[in-house]
């Protein structure tokens, strides 16, 4: 027996693969370097570990982001260009596709670790049986969440269960079942359940609970009975779907579960590092500590139109417009014009609460360091020429627009902050205590936008605007289904457009992983920022039910689940009774209110998956993908090129066809 690793010495080795290892540099027969860890501070330090890839890189980076939610109906490249065309559009999609590839390569490395924590857990030394206990449920609840990622993309992948230390390294692996595979990740989960606390293992929010089991259950049922048509004995799993997040809706609170009762609180901004509808975080770095996950997210940098580039002569001395916003430099992943026509703007505030629309600039009068004013850049003024060029008439020439946002400069030990509050609605006084603070600066402050409102520049209006409409308004304007070709793919050049302007780059800015709060901030590299992730939250539980109930017939008790997400998600009272309220749920229903709230959620491609309707939902969202999309192989992911180039069977493995 080795001899047991102490707590420092694990955690510097630790910090230093960080430092030094891609993720697709992981082997997948990788672990704990052959040393068998018997001390608890040692075991716990691997079992902590087992959480890293997490928000260091599944939910920080756009790999898994590409692999979970593109190649589906509801995004499409913006401009409809060639970048990750393998993963929007399944053009050239091979095993050593990077995203894929590093996906795959990263579960089976943390599934090593969490063997080797359950393996060794009846051998520790020290600490007390109670957080032996918790911390092995963790370890089974990470080791199952590893595995529906690697069964819901890459299909009947190898089962294992015990550290390669004990077995050694396996250069002849066999593919297992689908039965297998799911038997073993229900048996996980419900044994972590049983054993998890309500509230976290030392108070830390990352770490999971009883609910996270409870919601990773319900999710696994539901991928399994679409997948395989799964059973528990003679009970389908989609039975087991619905009595799970049934029990997690009716028993929420002795759960310590919520759904907030207004869709905005979900996404505003104070309640990121607190949010009460997570079931499961990812959590990010604090920025006044020397955290090992000291990473940066540029998730939404993807996600987001960058309005410099689009009218760079408008924003030309509006750099600072960036602290506000951040920087776009990829700005590629840009709603399709089925999703975007999914919602009723009108009645459903999940528009605005989920898609940027109207982009203004910002003052920093706040920070005083910096010799800003209310005035100072100048206020943006309409001149002939632009004016011209934007197709404005004359009532706009000569209008200023003013700042939209003031932000405020606060230094942190790693991360200065750049914290925004919003100017008053034609308030120009520039006076800081006129300044207020929604719950989310990047959510548009009505729809639609108010054609005077000048605090913005730019606006993507939902509704169809004559060209008269467009000129008389202060913001250049373009309508969202101008955007669009015939086919429904993003146009390509100004001459499709208007033939003057670089409108045509821009595109309703996904802004569920903007962030801006005391803590959000990235040092000062503006492609990067911090914030929480919710993994499994609340409403996929609603979703989840509601999905179960209409796959068993039931399509009122469907339809009960999905009010519930749309009555939130609705203005007032009166126009969900009259407008959004359903009698009964069909399929569809169910796979388009999946869209309205999930969209951009890590979950999209499972869903149409487990329905088997990947490709007629690309006909109706993404044109290009359909036309790609092989249904004997694209309903897989490739086996990943790292893999099978370490092993001596991959012929015999196989790559999933590619």
């Amino acid at each position: 027996m080795k001899k047991i690793f102490k707590k420092t010495l694990f955690l510097g080795c630790s910090i230093l693969m960080l430092a030094s290892c891609g993720l697709d540099e992981y082997d997948p027969a990788g672990g704990t370097g052959g040393q068998k860890l018997y001390s608890f501070d040692g075991w716990s330090g691997m079992e902590t570990y087992c959480y890293e890839p997490l928000y260091g890189q599944l939910y920080s980076s756009f790999d898994f982001m590409s692999v979970s939610e593109l190649g589906t109906d509801i995004w499409e490249c913006a401009n409809n260009k060639t970048w990750a065309q393998q993963l929007f559009y399944y053009e050239g999609l091979t095993t050593n596709t990077n995203a894929s590839n590093k996906v795959f390569t990263q579960a089976y490395s943390c599934i090593n670790s969490c063997n080797a924590v359950i393996e060794y857990a009846k051998d520790v030394q020290g600490g007390d049986p109670a957080s032996i206990k918790t911390l092995t449920a963790e370890a089974k609840f990470l080791r199952a969440f590893y595995y529906s990622i690697l069964v819901t993309y890459y299909g009947n992948v190898t089962l294992t269960l015990k550290p390669t230390e004990e077995t050694g390294v396996n250069y002849r692996p066999e593919r297992s079942t689908y039965p297998e595979l799911y038997t073993q990740m229900v048996k996980d989960l419900k044994e972590a359940a049983a054993d998890l606390p309500v509230k976290p293992y030392m108070g830390q929010c990352s770490r999971a609970t009883k609910k996270a089991a409870l919601g990773l259950l319900a999710r696994v049922y539901a991928q399994g009975a679409g997948d395989a048509d799964l059973k528990e004995g003679d009970v389908s799993y989609w039975q087991r779907a619905k009595e799970v997040s049934e029990d997690l809706i009716k028993n929420a609170a002795s759960y310590d579960a919520y759904l907030y009762d207004d869709v905005a609180d979900m996404w505003a901004q104070a309640n990121n590092r607190n949010n009460k509808e997570a079931l499961f975080l990812a959590v990010g770095p604090n920025p006044d500590a020397n955290a090992i996950n000291q990473r940066g997210n540029n998730i939404f940098g993807y996600m987001g139109a960058d309005p410099n580039k689009a009218a760079s002569d408008i924003y030309s001395v509006k750099k600072n417009q960036n602290y506000l916003y951040g920087r776009y430099d990829n700005a590629v992943m840009a709603p399709s014009k089925y999703l975007i026509d999914l919602y009723n703007a009108k009645y459903d505030k999940r528009w605005q609460q989920t898609f940027t629309c109207a982009f203004g600039w910002s003052s920093w009068v706040q920070t005083t360091s910096w010799n800003g004013s209310y005035d100072n850049p100048k206020p943006f003024v309409w001149t002939n020429e632009l004016a011209a060029k934007y197709g404005k008439d004359n009532s706009v020439i000569g209008k200023t627009v003013y700042p939209y946002a003031d932000f405020n400069l606060v230094t942190r030990t790693l991360s200065n902050q750049y914290v925004a509050k919003v100017w008053p609605k034609g308030d120009h006084s520039g006076n800081i205590a006129d300044l207020e603070t929604p719950k989310n600066v990047y959510v548009d402050p009505e729809y639609p936008l108010d054609p005077q409102d000048d605090r913005f520049m730019l606006y993507l209006s939902k509704d169809k605007l004559t060209d008269a409409q467009k000129a008389s308004r202060i913001q250049a304007t373009v309508n969202i289904d101008d955007l669009f070709d015939k086919e429904g793919k993003y146009i390509e050049n100004s001459t499709q457009l208007d033939g003057k302007t670089e409108l045509y780059k821009l595109f309703p800015a996904c802004s569920k992983y903007n962030w801006n709060y005391d803590g959000a901030y990235y040092s000062s590299n503006l492609q990067k920022k911090n914030g929480d992730i919710a993994i499994i939250r609340m409403a996929e539980m609603y979703l989840i039910a509601a999905e179960a109930e209409q796959k068993l017939g039931n399509g009122a008790a469907a339809a009960g689940y999905l009010n519930v997400l749309r009555k939130r998600a609705c203005y007032n009272s009166t126009d969900f009774e009259n407008h959004m309220k359903l009698t009964t749920a069909s399929e569809q229903d169910v796979l388009d209110e999946y869209a309205r709230e999930l969209c951009g959620e890590f979950q999209r491609w499972g869903v149409l998956k487990r329905h088997h309707c990947l490709k007629q939902q690309l006909e109706k969202g993404n044109i290009r993908a359909y036309r790609n999309f092989d249904e004997k192989k694209n309903y897989l992911r490739p086996i990943s090129y790292t893999f099978l180039n370490q092993i001596e069977n991959a012929d015999e493995y196989g790559t999933n066809g590619y």
